[in-house]
């Protein structure tokens, strides 16, 4: 089995099992101010986790950390516009963009990163993968707390629950 491609399945589902709950909740609420939270709102939550995917993908694909952080800048103002269905659908499309990358590249080969906050890593894309899976759970956890926060049940989406799903065709209650 190819683990980056298992990890990335979990992420990408995982992102979906969110979004299908966001869109269930009041519209108002995923751009709604949230005090106290980690975050601003639930949008500042999803737009993070996309951009910091679309990061990685870049630097996977030999660009500099640095620069992408730049252009970063300018999509996260964009996002900032979308609505909750519009980010969703600039995440799918990132999702097939991920897919491509894992079938068409060899996930083992290394490469270095130069962070320009933590210095070179010699690291592979299945490495990174786990990260930016890891990442979205962490940020999937906050959201999950905010949800909360605000009276409304979150949604199961951790990996056991996505092995069951995806192994077994479990239809989860939750």
């Amino acid at each position: 089995m190819d683990q980056a491609k298992e990890m990335y399945d979990y992420h990408a589902w995982a992102n979906a099992k969110i979004f299908e709950r966001l869109k269930e909740l009041p519209e108002d609420l995923y751009k709604k101010e949230l005090k106290p939270s980690i975050f601003p709102s639930l949008q500042t939550v999803m737009i993070h986790i996309y951009l910091t995917d679309l990061l990685w993908l870049e630097v996977m694909n030999g660009r500099d950390m640095k620069e992408v952080w730049g252009e970063n800048d300018q999509i996260r103002l964009q996002a900032d516009s979308c609505a909750l269905q519009e980010m969703e659908t600039m995440y799918n499309e990132l999702t097939e963009k991920y897919k491509a990358f894992i079938q068409q590249n060899d996930m083992e080969k290394v490469f270095t990163v130069d962070n320009p906050y933590a210095g070179l890593l010699d690291t592979t894309p299945t490495e990174t993968i786990f990260h930016i899976s890891t990442h979205g759970n962490y940020h999937r956890g906050n959201a999950a707390a905010m949800l909360r926060q605000e009276g409304h049940p979150s949604v199961m989406q951790d990996y056991g629950l996505y092995l069951y799903v995806s192994r077994n065709g479990f239809k989860s209650p939750v």
